[in-house]
């Protein structure tokens, strides 16, 4: 994998872009955008989703997807229309590794089924865990996950894009990988949610633990590993969305929980908060299988159903005991 395609201009392929250079690949990073495009080869950055973080140099931003391998990097209710717009530009075979993370809301389906789906001949891995956009461009330590269910593809793309300030950890589970990556946005929401209420650090550890569990519940219902959650794409991730102010999801969850409205917390943000929709397609899901998730129901109820935040808080506080 010596010349790796970016595919999405935003903060996290701008990232990646620069994590894959620094790996000695070439890059070239896609953008629909034409000013991100401009930007990031006149100037070598991109201020609208990533300002003050200088890219590397040797990083090109085109419409030309040749490459190895491509590093899909659109948000998840995205990664349909952009797949299918580029499938007849993507060779047969193509490497991919799956950089979005949540579930699809129209038909409830994970970002490999979706590539499964759109280009099946293509092989996919995919890449989760604890991972800021902007720390990651800076160069600060970070581990992920890159999940495949073929060893090798892994190994390739964590050799490809492994150095000392960026580590790869592969794993045979995507499907782990990804309900992790999905749901721990939505219990991000709950703990800013938390927050924003001034209900303690007590109530956050606990919606913490009790997310992981319903996280793996989710999980094992869909075929993944136990283990897997114990993870980078589990635990690791959950812990970094659920206590950071960098985390979108955590962000809108403590505007939330400080009175604004849905609309009033969104505005003005340029970036896809994935929480948001991933919600309403995890409580879904969860019927579809016949599972309980009352915290993500319960963050559901707030987004898309007018539940009142104090009903959603007393709805939780007052469930039946229950054994771990």
């Amino acid at each position: 994998m010596k010349r790796l395609a970016v595919i999405g201009g935003g903060a996290w392929g701008s990232a990646l872009a620069s994590v894959a250079a620094r790996a000695g690949a070439g890059v070239v990073l896609w953008a629909r955008d034409a000013d991100v495009v401009a930007a990031i080869n006149q100037r070598h950055e991109n201020p609208l989703f990533l300002p003050g973080n200088a890219l590397d140099r040797g990083i090109a931003a085109t419409t030309d997807a040749a490459a190895d391998a491509a590093l899909i990097v659109v948000p998840a209710q995205f990664l349909r229309g952009a797949l299918s717009m580029l499938a007849p530009l993507i060779p047969s075979g193509l490497p991919l590794l799956l950089c979005a993370k949540g579930i699809e809301t129209g038909s409830l389906k994970t970002m490999s089924e979706i590539a499964g789906e759109i280009l099946p001949e293509a092989p996919a891995a995919i890449l989760s865990g604890p991972s800021f956009a902007a720390e990651v461009a800076r160069g600060l330590p970070t581990a992920v996950t890159i999940a495949s269910r073929d060893p090798a593809l892994a190994r390739a793309f964590v050799a490809t894009l492994g150095s000392a300030r960026f580590r790869p950890y592969s794993s045979s589970d995507p499907v782990g990988a990804e309900i992790g990556g999905a749901v721990k946005n939505v219990l991000a929401i709950a703990c800013g949610i938390i927050e924003g209420r001034g209900l303690g650090d007590n109530a956050r550890a606990a919606l913490i633990t009790r997310g992981l569990a319903e996280m793996i519940r989710l999980g094992r219902a869909k075929g993944a590993g136990a283990e897997t959650f114990r993870g980078l794409s589990g635990l690791g991730d959950l812990v970094l969305t659920c206590t950071a102010g960098q985390s979108r999801n955590y962000a809108l969850g403590l505007a939330l929980g400080g009175g604004r409205s849905l609309a009033e917390a969104l505005a003005g943000t340029r970036s896809v908060v994935e929480g948001v929709a991933t919600a309403a397609a995890v409580a879904r899901l969860a019927a579809r299988l016949g599972i309980e998730l009352p915290i993500t129901a319960a963050v559901d109820g707030v987004l898309h159903r007018g539940m009142a935040i104090d009903m959603m808080i007393d709805g939780l506080l007052s469930r039946p005991y229950r054994s771990e």
